[in-house]
């Protein structure tokens, strides 16, 4: 099994890339997705997160994710505080999907917006960013999320900076162009994997 670290800065294409190569035969294990799972009603995480933020985080008993997200990112110890709760719990079903998966895949992908930023990048086989211009970023939330550029831009902000991305990668998307452009390196990329993979 070869095992990656996909990363890159929000906006970047992620979901897109991952999808690319799900389709091709990857198992992904995406962060954002476990993210919102162990906050699912019932969950420790959700009880934590109530206990530190209070009851008004949450709308007809599930977690208010944007009106948390409102709060910590004005608030730079809140998010720290926040990302103490979701990333162990993240990391460790993380790991158990990764068992589960043993044995039924050659290539294994993690998707972690914030891998840079939690040090992860040693913990792979090989480490991938998607590299956007700061500009294409700040366009793609305005016009996905309906941020504003002050919000657009805050968000950027609390991430590691594109070159610490850049300089954590083994492999480095461009997705400045087009898709086309995007799925000609995830080919060129995929047969890296899998030779990888077969040599292991």
């Amino acid at each position: 099994m070869v095992r990656v670290g996909l990363t890159g800065g929000i906006a970047s294409g992620k979901s897109l890339v991952a999808a690319e190569l799900a389709a091709r035969g990857a198992i992904i294990i995406d962060a954002d997705v476990l993210a919102r799972e162990v906050v699912e009603p019932g969950t420790p995480g959700l009880a934590a997160i109530i206990e530190r933020f209070g009851p008004q985080v949450l709308t007809d008993g599930r977690l208010d994710r944007a009106h948390l997200a409102e709060i910590v990112f004005a608030d730079p110890a809140a998010r720290r505080d926040l990302e103490r709760i979701v990333h162990p719990a993240v990391r460790a079903r993380a790991v158990e999907l990764e068992r589960a998966a043993a044995g039924s895949a050659a290539v294994v992908v993690h998707v972690i917006p914030l891998l840079v930023e939690t040090g992860q990048q040693w913990n792979f086989d090989l480490v991938i960013t998607i590299d956007v211009d700061h500009e294409t970023q700040i366009q793609r939330m305005m016009a996905r999320n309906g941020f504003s550029r002050a919000e657009a831009e805050s968000r950027i902000a609390a991430q590691a900076a594109r070159e610490d991305r850049r300089a954590a990668a083994d492999v480095v998307l461009d997705n400045s162009g087009d898709v086309a452009q995007l799925k000609d390196q995830i080919d060129a990329l995929w047969a890296v994997l899998t030779s990888t993979a077969a040599r292991q």
